[in-house]
């Protein structure tokens, strides 16, 4: 199965669960959050084991950053996999 060239775009906000999500390959990437007042705690990212190794975990975290940013909310990267992310990613 060929992945779409820009995946980050397929990242939704579950609002509901207060997670945002990439669904691929019949599976969920997701990244738990709170918000507090203009900022969005990233509190768990996950992977299932089958999905992993595959750069989606990293791909989940662009769609998340670009929404936060269009939002205006500042990422508090509270897991170990955002903090390392956003360290590498972000300026």
């Amino acid at each position: 199965m060929t992945e779409p060239a820009n995946l980050s775009a397929l990242v939704v906000d579950n609002v509901q669960r207060q997670r945002f999500e990439l669904a691929t390959q019949g599976s969920i990437v997701f990244a738990d959050y709170q918000l507090r007042s203009g900022q969005i705690l990233i509190t768990h990212v996950d992977t299932p084991p089958a999905l992993r190794s595959r750069g989606l975990a990293s791909i989940l975290m662009r769609g998340l950053v670009d929404q936060a940013s269009k939002r205006g909310l500042k990422i508090i990267p509270i897991c170990s996999y955002a903090q390392d992310w956003m360290q590498k990613n972000t300026h």
